[in-house]
């Protein structure tokens, strides 16, 4: 009877071996950082803390906060300021970069702890909701980075549309573009398609809201 070469048996033990693997990485939900955001600053909180904050995250999830803020009910033409993060991120986005930037003056801007405590309190509740809806489904993309490019560039267009200064024309765009964020960082094709379209509606919005108010005042300036 012919003996098995040591290295045969080495191999065949070796086959037998099943390596568990480990889960993917899952970052932390933005409502538990939100949350213990809240909770262990006491004085201003300042756009820097909230960055840092969310370090350790993508740009999606940075782009969905940016994005919440500007569905917040702020005084009218307060999303041509608040809407400059969204251009910001997705331009990075599109661009490749790794990390997330802001210019300094940004950074250094402030909200009062009982204002973010507030802010806090209104989304936390619909960012649950939203995060146990969204799961990895129907991903379309095979490469991260074209996904991030691809969905930078919509969520360019969107934060164009926010920052435009139409009565009411704000809210829906900065949704549909939370929206977006969130199924990109959670791999969700069917919600992403979600915002595409509610995105699209958006832009279909602000455009009447415009043609209208033209239509409008070439009107009075007739008569």
């Amino acid at each position: 009877m012919t003996q098995q070469p040591m290295f045969d048996q080495m191999h065949i033990a070796g086959e037998a071996i099943d390596t568990p693997k480990l889960p993917p990485y899952r970052p932390r939900p933005l409502s538990a950082v939100l949350r213990e955001l809240a909770a262990r600053e006491q004085g201003d909180v300042t756009v820097r803390c909230i960055r840092d904050a969310l370090a350790d995250r993508s740009f999606a999830t940075f782009l969905v906060f940016t994005c919440v803020i500007n569905m917040l009910p702020f005084p009218p033409g307060s999303t041509v300021v608040l809407g400059v993060p969204i251009v910001l991120v997705a331009l990075q986005m599109v661009a490749g970069h790794d990390t997330v930037w802001l210019p300094e003056f940004f950074l250094r801007r402030s909200m009062r702890h009982q204002s973010f405590d507030r802010m806090t309190r209104r989304v936390i509740p619909l960012l649950e909701k939203l995060e146990t809806w969204i799961r990895p489904r129907r991903w379309p993309f095979s490469s991260h980075r074209a996904a991030e490019r691809i969905v930078g560039l919509y969520a360019l267009i969107l934060g164009v549309a926010v920052v435009i200064p139409v009565p009411f024309g704000n809210w829906l765009p900065a949704f549909a573009c939370a929206i977006c964020g969130l199924a990109l960082s959670e791999r969700d094709g069917r919600w992403l398609w979600i915002g595409v379209i509610t995105g699209v509606i958006s832009i279909l919005v602000i455009f009447a809201v415009i043609f209208t108010a033209g239509t409008f005042a070439m009107h009075w300036m007739s008569g």
